[in-house]
């Protein structure tokens, strides 16, 4: 697909019963883009004003979640930052909240968290078509915090608690509505999936410790590989072996096929001085966030 079809992102059209009510103290961060090749060069490509965050490197650009502010209201729409052009552009525009943009397997659009008017968080699929309308991927699964797809119309997804107390469930399902499984609980916020080695990538809390696991489905096994150091929430995959993460904004990566050996990838200090979270890696590009406040 061309960059020019990436970008032109359908807006949403449906007429929502209500907006979202303003969100009062979104937390400021910035996006970095960092050139991991021979010659090492790391830039910003948003501001540090307002909330950047999620970023998800792609062959052409990023895609990210942006607050958007209006009239005293806040909300975040998705945005996209094209390599060729380094230009930016607001992909949905919408009266609401879009989080956590995510390439769908049939190569056609994102896939993103909807705050939908009514409150409820929802999974929805935005089209690069802008002649086809943004629909729901499911509508008895809910409310939805991230979710990654896999290669069989399957995917995994962040399902919030019921209640304040009621832990975090991670749950597993395909496009055709099968009820979903119940995999973890405890988990973390970073999912992703590993096409060479099939699995289903995620983090979950097992005596008190955040640890690094796949999910295989055909087997229905879960495998741990290492514990996360306690600050760490987010990670990336560098290839299909290496994991990376960010502690003390030095990036580091565990290799799968001996995860208790720990390697230094870069030290980003210069760059971020506060703290980094989320990471997204592809083609020898690290996008990373740097908070603006701790």
């Amino acid at each position: 697909m061309s960059i020019s079809m990436r970008v032109k992102l359908a807006v949403c059209l449906f007429a929502f019963a209500s907006c979202l009510p303003a969100y009062s103290a979104m937390p400021k961060s910035q996006i970095w883009l960092a050139e991991l090749g021979e010659h090492f060069s790391a830039k910003p490509i948003t501001e540090n004003t307002a909330y950047f965050n999620q970023p998800l490197v792609t062959d052409s650009g990023v895609y990210y979640t942006a607050e958007v502010s209006a009239d005293g209201n806040s909300q975040t729409d998705l945005f996209f930052y094209d390599f060729q052009s380094q230009n930016t552009t607001n992909l949905t525009q919408s009266p609401v909240s879009e989080y956590s943009p995510t390439l769908h397997p049939n190569g056609e659009g994102l896939t993103t968290i909807v705050v939908e008017g009514s409150g409820k968080q929802k999974l929805w699929f935005y089209p690069f078509d802008q002649a086809t309308k943004p629909s729901r991927v499911f509508e008895h699964i809910e409310p939805v915090g991230y979710h990654a797809w896999g290669s069989n119309r399957d995917l995994i997804m962040f399902i919030l608690g019921a209640t304040e107390s009621a832990p975090h469930t991670l749950q597993y399902t395909d496009i055709n509505g099968h009820l979903p499984q119940i995999l973890a609980e405890d988990i973390g916020r970073t999912l992703s999936y590993n096409r060479a080695r099939d699995v289903f990538a995620f983090t979950y809390q097992v005596n008190g410790l955040m640890w690094f696991a796949t999910y295989h489905r055909e087997s229905d096994h879960i495998q741990r590989f290492f514990a996360l150091p306690s600050q760490v929430q987010d990670y990336t995959w560098l290839d299909d072996n290496k994991v990376a993460y960010s502690l003390d904004n030095k990036i580091y990566y565990r290799d799968l096929n001996a995860p208790k050996k720990v390697h230094l990838l870069r030290n980003l200090r210069s760059y971020c001085q506060t703290s980094i979270s989320r990471l997204s890696f592809f083609d020898n590009k690290l996008a990373f966030v740097c908070h603006s406040e701790d």
